[in-house]
């Protein structure tokens, strides 16, 4: 795959990528700054532009809304590896902002892992989140979730951190895990500490039920970034704002259903309405 080529050069002193500047480390430099860190998810290149164009620092593409839009289906592991690395590459060459990819479960063992992070650093992509459902894997927040055993989670996750150096890279690892619904509170801070021994860079657990939960949860790996998602609409976790997550202590925002939800909607209403016009 050819290196990242973006349409939009950076500008000097960008909020974004800099020149010279990798996708990741412009990443790594915004999480270093305090704030918990907004990045709407997109699901193409134009709406990852109008993230960028609304002064966003961060964009992440959820495998959810490209799921929706790009095949019309459920976040039900129908997507592929190749279906999202494609898409993954035509975002980042339209925007200059940092994007982090979801990853999925890496679509397969440690070697798929492996050819997962490289694939998605190869298509420009500063960041990947990797989860530790078994496959084929089921939307975040729903019942039924089942996840892989705790020694090939951080497999998995020791598997991205050599993909990474055996590429020279220093895209960002962001290691989810699913088993707050699929076992316990207790597993999923076991399986955060875990992935930050092994060298995740950002922790996720996702469906956090509480705000007793998310506090229990920035308490682990201190100075390890932490990730919420605000699944507006209907999830499991409180919705708070920036600043109230930013007290928790969390450095990562990512709002999965939010924008593909408003273009849905758009969509509807102006399909119904061309429908109706004499």
């Amino acid at each position: 795959m050819a290196a990242r080529a973006p349409y939009f050069a950076p500008e000097e002193g960008a909020r974004g990528i800099r020149p010279g500047e990798s996708p990741a480390a412009a990443l790594r430099r915004i999480l270093a700054t305090p704030g918990a860190h907004q990045a709407p998810c997109c699901f193409d290149a134009l709406g990852a532009r109008l993230v960028e164009r609304a002064g966003f620092p961060i964009c992440f593409m959820g495998g959810f809304c490209v799921s929706a839009a790009r095949l019309g289906l459920p976040d039900v592991g129908l997507i592929s590896y190749g279906e999202m690395v494609d898409q993954g590459r035509l975002i980042t060459e339209a925007v200059s902002v940092p994007v982090i990819g979801d990853g999925d479960n890496g679509y397969g063992n440690s070697m798929n892992i492996k050819r997962t992070v490289k694939g998605y650093i190869n298509a420009g992509l500063a960041g990947i989140m990797l989860e530790d459902q078994v496959a084929p894997k089921a939307c975040g927040h729903t019942e039924g979730r089942k996840v892989i055993s705790r020694e090939e989670a951080v497999m998995h996750i020791k598997a991205a951190i050599d993909a990474r150096k055996e590429s020279a890279s220093d895209i960002v690892i962001v290691a989810r895990t699913d088993s707050r619904q699929a076992v316990s509170l207790d597993e999923a801070l076991w399986r955060v500490q875990a992935f930050a021994d092994a060298g995740a860079d950002v922790l996720f657990i996702d469906a956090l039920a509480s705000i007793e939960e998310m506090k229990a949860f920035c308490a682990v790996a201190p100075g390890v970034p932490k990730m919420a998602n605000m699944l507006e609409g209907g999830g499991k976790t409180p919705i708070l704002t920036p600043a109230e997550l930013k007290e928790i202590g969390f450095s990562l925002v990512v709002y999965p259903l939010s924008l593909i939800g408003v273009a849905m909607r758009a969509m509807e209403v102006c399909s119904l309405h061309m429908k109706h016009v004499p």
